[in-house]
C-alpha cells in the first residue's frame, strides 16, 4: 500500500485531477471539500501528507493549517499548500502558518509529484 494523502479542495475538478495523478503514482488518496471534513479525517485516519487549497468557503486553508499545527495529534503531518494565490505575501503567510511547500495552480503532474517527493523526503523526485 502506498502512502496516504489527504486532498482538501472545494473545487471538484481540482480534487479529481489530484486524485488521478496521485493514484496513478501509487498513493492512496482521500479527497474532501472543506476544512471540517479535513480535520475529521486527520483525527481519525493515518495521513502521511496533506494537499491543502488556500481559498475555501467556511474555513480557509490557512485556518486548517493553523489548527493542524496547534494539535499534538496532527501537527507532525506535512502540508503542501496548493493555491491559485501567487503573491509573495500569500506564500509567506503559508510558510508562517507552518506549510512545508507551496504549489501554485495551474500545476503539472510533474510539479505536484516533485513537491510531494521533496516534502516526504524521498530523495530524487519522480520523473
Amino acid at each position: 500500500m502506498g502512502q496516504r494523502i489527504l486532498v482538501v479542495d472545494d473545487d471538484q475538478d481540482s480534487r479529481v485531477i489530484m486524485r488521478t495523478i496521485l493514484e496513478n503514482n501509487g498513493y492512496e488518496v482521500t479527497a474532501v471539500s472543506n476544512g471540517r471534513e479535513a480535520l475529521e479525517r486527520l483525527a481519525t485516519e493515518t495521513i502521511d501528507l496533506v494537499l491543502l487549497d488556500v481559498m475555501m468557503p467556511e474555513m480557509s486553508g490557512l485556518e486548517i493549517l493553523q489548527r493542524m499545527k496547534e494539535s499534538p495529534a496532527m501537527g507532525h503531518v506535512p502540508v503542501i499548500m496548493v493555491t491559485a494565490r501567487t503573491q509573495d505575501e500569500d506564500l509567506m503567510n503559508g510558510y508562517q502558518f507552518g506549510a512545508d511547500y507551496y504549489i501554485t495552480k495551474p500545476f503539472t503532474a510533474k510539479q505536484l509529484l516533485y513537491g510531494i517527493d521533496l516534502t516526504l523526503g524521498k530523495g530524487e523526485p519522480a520523473a
